[in-house]
Protein backbone atom coordinates (compact mmCIF):
# COMPACT_ATOMS: atom_id res chain seq x y z
CA UNK A 1 0.00 0.00 0.00
CA UNK A 2 2.61 2.86 0.85
CA UNK A 3 4.52 1.88 -2.49
CA UNK A 4 1.08 2.82 -4.52
CA UNK A 5 0.59 5.89 -2.61
CA UNK A 6 4.22 6.86 -3.09
CA UNK A 7 3.88 5.84 -6.85
CA UNK A 8 0.44 8.36 -6.53
CA UNK A 9 2.00 11.48 -5.23
CA UNK A 10 4.91 11.18 -7.47
CA UNK A 11 2.98 11.15 -10.27
CA UNK A 12 0.39 13.64 -8.84
CA UNK A 13 3.66 15.73 -8.57
CA UNK A 14 4.55 15.28 -11.75
CA UNK A 15 1.63 16.67 -13.29
CA UNK A 16 1.37 20.17 -10.69
CA UNK A 17 5.01 19.99 -11.99
CA UNK A 18 4.12 20.17 -15.75
CA UNK A 19 1.09 22.19 -15.59
CA UNK A 20 3.05 24.86 -13.55
CA UNK A 21 6.16 24.62 -16.40
CA UNK A 22 3.34 25.25 -19.34
CA UNK A 23 1.58 28.16 -17.46
CA UNK A 24 4.82 30.05 -16.55
CA UNK A 25 6.16 29.67 -19.65
CA UNK A 26 2.82 30.53 -21.29
CA UNK A 27 2.57 33.73 -18.45
CA UNK A 28 6.32 34.89 -19.49
CA UNK A 29 6.05 34.88 -23.05
CA UNK A 30 2.48 37.15 -22.35
CA UNK A 31 4.64 38.91 -19.76
CA UNK A 32 7.22 39.94 -22.31
CA UNK A 33 4.79 40.72 -25.72
CA UNK A 34 2.87 43.04 -23.81
CA UNK A 35 5.66 44.92 -21.48
CA UNK A 36 7.79 45.81 -24.45
CA UNK A 37 4.72 45.25 -27.36
CA UNK A 38 2.29 47.63 -25.21
CA UNK A 39 3.55 51.20 -25.25
CA UNK A 40 4.73 50.82 -29.15
CA UNK A 41 0.68 49.63 -30.20
CA UNK A 42 -0.95 52.97 -31.38
CA UNK A 43 -4.05 53.40 -33.60
CA UNK A 44 -2.07 54.97 -36.40
CA UNK A 45 -0.22 51.47 -36.33
CA UNK A 46 -2.97 49.64 -36.97
CA UNK A 47 -4.69 51.71 -39.78
CA UNK A 48 -1.37 52.45 -41.78
CA UNK A 49 0.69 50.96 -44.37
CA UNK A 50 4.26 51.02 -44.16
CA UNK A 51 5.71 54.77 -45.28
CA UNK A 52 8.77 55.62 -46.56
CA UNK A 53 11.78 54.89 -43.86
CA UNK A 54 9.15 52.78 -41.60
CA UNK A 55 11.67 49.80 -41.06
CA UNK A 56 14.17 53.15 -40.01
CA UNK A 57 12.10 54.17 -37.26
CA UNK A 58 10.05 56.51 -39.36
CA UNK A 59 6.03 56.36 -39.55
CA UNK A 60 3.85 53.59 -40.91
CA UNK A 61 1.80 50.72 -39.26
CA UNK A 62 1.55 46.75 -40.11
CA UNK A 63 -2.34 47.12 -41.59
CA UNK A 64 -0.72 45.55 -44.32
CA UNK A 65 0.74 42.40 -42.50
CA UNK A 66 -2.80 42.47 -40.78
CA UNK A 67 -5.24 42.13 -43.82
CA UNK A 68 -2.55 39.67 -45.38
CA UNK A 69 -2.65 37.67 -42.47
CA UNK A 70 -6.33 37.41 -42.58
CA UNK A 71 -6.70 37.05 -46.42
CA UNK A 72 -3.88 34.03 -46.32
CA UNK A 73 -5.66 31.96 -42.84
CA UNK A 74 -9.41 32.78 -44.20
CA UNK A 75 -8.77 31.35 -47.43
CA UNK A 76 -6.69 28.60 -46.94
CA UNK A 77 -9.12 27.54 -44.10
CA UNK A 78 -12.20 27.72 -46.69
CA UNK A 79 -10.21 25.64 -49.07
CA UNK A 80 -8.89 23.07 -46.68
CA UNK A 81 -12.62 22.53 -44.83
CA UNK A 82 -13.63 21.65 -48.51
CA UNK A 83 -11.18 19.26 -49.07
CA UNK A 84 -11.16 18.08 -45.13
CA UNK A 85 -15.11 17.40 -44.14
CA UNK A 86 -15.48 15.36 -47.01
CA UNK A 87 -13.02 12.91 -46.20
CA UNK A 88 -13.53 12.74 -42.26
CA UNK A 89 -17.52 12.11 -43.06
CA UNK A 90 -15.92 9.15 -45.84
CA UNK A 91 -13.54 7.98 -43.12
CA UNK A 92 -16.39 7.64 -40.50
CA UNK A 93 -20.02 6.75 -42.76
CA UNK A 94 -18.37 4.57 -45.29
CA UNK A 95 -15.28 2.92 -44.38
CA UNK A 96 -15.60 3.06 -40.70
CA UNK A 97 -13.06 0.65 -38.71
CA UNK A 98 -11.58 -0.86 -41.89
CA UNK A 99 -7.46 -0.86 -42.75
CA UNK A 100 -8.18 1.69 -45.72
CA UNK A 101 -9.51 4.13 -42.89
CA UNK A 102 -6.33 3.60 -40.18
CA UNK A 103 -4.30 4.18 -43.69
CA UNK A 104 -6.18 7.43 -44.05
CA UNK A 105 -5.83 8.77 -40.75
CA UNK A 106 -1.73 7.16 -40.47
CA UNK A 107 -0.66 9.03 -43.67
CA UNK A 108 -2.74 12.17 -42.34
CA UNK A 109 -0.74 12.09 -38.68
CA UNK A 110 2.82 11.77 -40.89
CA UNK A 111 1.16 15.13 -42.93
CA UNK A 112 0.53 16.61 -39.54
CA UNK A 113 3.91 16.22 -37.93
CA UNK A 114 5.97 17.16 -41.30
CA UNK A 115 7.43 20.62 -40.80
CA UNK A 116 6.00 24.23 -42.36
CA UNK A 117 9.49 24.96 -44.36
CA UNK A 118 9.25 21.66 -46.00
CA UNK A 119 5.57 22.78 -46.99
CA UNK A 120 6.96 25.93 -48.19
CA UNK A 121 9.57 24.60 -50.25
CA UNK A 122 7.80 21.97 -51.64
CA UNK A 123 4.57 24.64 -52.74
CA UNK A 124 7.71 26.46 -54.14
CA UNK A 125 9.31 23.98 -56.26
CA UNK A 126 6.05 23.80 -57.76
CA UNK A 127 5.63 27.24 -57.98
CA UNK A 128 8.80 27.48 -60.00
CA UNK A 129 8.03 24.52 -61.99
CA UNK A 130 4.56 26.67 -63.45
CA UNK A 131 6.48 30.06 -63.60
CA UNK A 132 4.36 31.42 -60.52
CA UNK A 133 5.45 34.29 -58.48
CA UNK A 134 5.10 34.83 -54.46
CA UNK A 135 1.96 35.74 -54.21
CA UNK A 136 -1.23 35.51 -52.38
CA UNK A 137 -2.52 32.89 -54.48
CA UNK A 138 0.85 30.59 -53.46
CA UNK A 139 0.52 31.07 -49.83
CA UNK A 140 -3.16 30.36 -49.58
CA UNK A 141 -2.29 27.31 -51.41
CA UNK A 142 0.79 26.25 -49.09
CA UNK A 143 -1.17 26.99 -46.07
CA UNK A 144 -4.50 24.85 -47.62
CA UNK A 145 -1.93 21.88 -47.58
CA UNK A 146 -0.79 22.79 -44.19
CA UNK A 147 -4.45 22.81 -42.69
CA UNK A 148 -6.22 19.56 -44.40
CA UNK A 149 -4.17 17.11 -41.94
CA UNK A 150 -5.14 19.16 -39.42
CA UNK A 151 -8.74 20.11 -39.69
CA UNK A 152 -9.52 16.30 -41.23
CA UNK A 153 -7.38 14.48 -38.00
CA UNK A 154 -9.87 16.67 -35.19
CA UNK A 155 -13.08 16.68 -37.05
CA UNK A 156 -12.34 13.10 -37.64
CA UNK A 157 -11.36 12.48 -33.64
CA UNK A 158 -14.83 14.30 -33.34
CA UNK A 159 -17.22 12.47 -35.42
CA UNK A 160 -15.45 9.25 -34.06
CA UNK A 161 -17.61 9.68 -30.83
CA UNK A 162 -20.78 9.57 -32.64
CA UNK A 163 -22.85 6.79 -31.27
CA UNK A 164 -23.50 3.84 -34.19
CA UNK A 165 -26.55 3.84 -33.04
CA UNK A 166 -27.56 7.14 -34.59
CA UNK A 167 -26.25 6.28 -38.02
CA UNK A 168 -27.63 2.58 -37.98
CA UNK A 169 -31.13 4.48 -36.98
CA UNK A 170 -30.81 7.04 -40.29
CA UNK A 171 -29.79 4.66 -42.56
CA UNK A 172 -33.01 2.41 -41.07
CA UNK A 173 -35.39 4.84 -41.98
CA UNK A 174 -34.54 5.30 -45.70
CA UNK A 175 -31.42 7.80 -45.48
CA UNK A 176 -28.75 7.50 -47.73
CA UNK A 177 -25.17 7.41 -46.84
CA UNK A 178 -24.70 10.72 -48.20
CA UNK A 179 -27.64 12.57 -46.44
CA UNK A 180 -26.65 10.46 -43.02
CA UNK A 181 -23.10 12.10 -43.50
CA UNK A 182 -23.99 15.69 -44.03
CA UNK A 183 -27.74 15.51 -42.13
CA UNK A 184 -26.68 13.59 -39.62
CA UNK A 185 -23.30 12.92 -38.41
CA UNK A 186 -22.55 16.66 -39.55
CA UNK A 187 -25.19 18.42 -37.73
CA UNK A 188 -24.89 16.70 -34.58
CA UNK A 189 -20.95 16.85 -34.39
CA UNK A 190 -21.41 20.69 -35.40
CA UNK A 191 -19.52 22.22 -32.23
CA UNK A 192 -16.57 19.99 -32.64
CA UNK A 193 -16.18 20.54 -36.39
CA UNK A 194 -16.16 24.05 -35.57
CA UNK A 195 -13.35 23.73 -33.32
CA UNK A 196 -11.27 21.87 -35.99
CA UNK A 197 -11.51 24.71 -38.54
CA UNK A 198 -10.88 27.22 -35.82
CA UNK A 199 -7.98 25.33 -34.48
CA UNK A 200 -6.47 25.00 -38.19
CA UNK A 201 -7.16 29.01 -38.72
CA UNK A 202 -4.91 29.78 -35.82
CA UNK A 203 -2.31 27.33 -37.47
CA UNK A 204 -2.37 29.21 -40.08
CA UNK A 205 -2.24 32.68 -39.32
CA UNK A 206 0.61 32.26 -37.26
CA UNK A 207 3.05 30.19 -39.86
CA UNK A 208 5.77 32.25 -41.23
CA UNK A 209 8.13 29.29 -42.59
CA UNK A 210 5.17 28.49 -45.22
CA UNK A 211 4.69 31.49 -46.95
CA UNK A 212 8.23 33.32 -46.36
CA UNK A 213 8.75 31.89 -50.63
CA UNK A 214 5.09 31.39 -51.49
CA UNK A 215 3.26 34.82 -50.49
CA UNK A 216 6.46 36.78 -50.54
CA UNK A 217 6.43 40.02 -48.58
CA UNK A 218 5.08 43.54 -49.37
CA UNK A 219 4.07 46.91 -47.77
CA UNK A 220 1.13 47.55 -49.84
CA UNK A 221 -2.34 46.42 -49.65
CA UNK A 222 -2.81 43.06 -51.84
CA UNK A 223 -5.49 43.57 -54.50
CA UNK A 224 -5.26 41.00 -56.61
CA UNK A 225 -4.53 36.79 -55.77
CA UNK A 226 -1.21 37.35 -57.96
CA UNK A 227 0.80 39.99 -56.07
CA UNK A 228 2.96 38.99 -52.93
CA UNK A 229 1.00 39.56 -49.62
CA UNK A 230 2.66 40.75 -46.27
CA UNK A 231 2.10 38.45 -43.09
CA UNK A 232 2.20 39.41 -38.95
CA UNK A 233 4.88 36.30 -37.99
CA UNK A 234 7.05 37.88 -40.99
CA UNK A 235 6.14 41.48 -40.03
CA UNK A 236 7.54 40.90 -36.27
CA UNK A 237 10.53 38.74 -37.99
CA UNK A 238 11.69 41.77 -39.91
CA UNK A 239 11.51 44.47 -37.62
CA UNK A 240 13.30 42.50 -35.27
CA UNK A 241 16.27 42.24 -38.02
CA UNK A 242 16.49 45.92 -37.71
CA UNK A 243 19.23 47.50 -35.52
CA UNK A 244 16.44 50.35 -34.62
CA UNK A 245 15.22 49.62 -30.90
CA UNK A 246 12.10 52.36 -32.13
CA UNK A 247 11.34 49.37 -34.60
CA UNK A 248 11.90 46.38 -32.58
CA UNK A 249 9.47 47.85 -30.25
CA UNK A 250 7.05 47.82 -32.81
CA UNK A 251 7.98 44.02 -33.52
CA UNK A 252 6.78 43.09 -30.48
CA UNK A 253 3.55 45.31 -30.89
CA UNK A 254 2.79 43.12 -33.98
CA UNK A 255 3.15 39.79 -32.36
CA UNK A 256 0.80 41.26 -29.61
CA UNK A 257 -1.74 42.15 -32.20
CA UNK A 258 -1.24 38.57 -33.40
CA UNK A 259 -1.46 37.40 -30.65
CA UNK A 260 -4.52 38.79 -29.72
CA UNK A 261 -6.16 37.86 -32.81
CA UNK A 262 -4.93 34.03 -32.25
CA UNK A 263 -6.69 34.55 -28.79
CA UNK A 264 -9.89 36.01 -30.31
CA UNK A 265 -10.43 33.00 -32.50
CA UNK A 266 -9.58 30.61 -29.81
CA UNK A 267 -12.22 31.99 -27.34
CA UNK A 268 -15.11 32.38 -30.52
CA UNK A 269 -14.23 29.03 -30.86
CA UNK A 270 -15.58 27.81 -27.49
CA UNK A 271 -18.67 30.84 -27.90
CA UNK A 272 -19.45 28.96 -31.38
CA UNK A 273 -18.61 25.60 -29.81
CA UNK A 274 -21.20 26.42 -26.84
CA UNK A 275 -23.95 28.26 -29.23
CA UNK A 276 -24.40 25.00 -32.12
CA UNK A 277 -24.45 22.22 -29.04
CA UNK A 278 -28.17 23.31 -29.20
CA UNK A 279 -28.46 21.36 -32.77
CA UNK A 280 -26.91 18.02 -30.98
CA UNK A 281 -28.82 15.50 -29.58
CA UNK A 282 -28.48 15.71 -25.39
Amino acid sequence: MKRRHVEEAFFKGLMILSFLLVAGSLGFILVTIIVKGLPALSLSMLIQTPKGGYYLGKEGGILNAILGSLYLAIGATLLAMVVSLPIALYLQVYIRGSRWADTVRMAMDVLWGIPSIVYGAFAFTIMLALGMRASLLGGILTLTLIEIPIMTRAMDEVIRLIPIDLEQASLALGATRLETAFKVVARQMLPGIVTAILLAFGRAIGDAAAVLFTAGYTDRIPTSLFRPVATLPLAVFFQLGTPFPEVQRRAYASALVLTIIVLLVSLGSRWLASRLSRYSIK
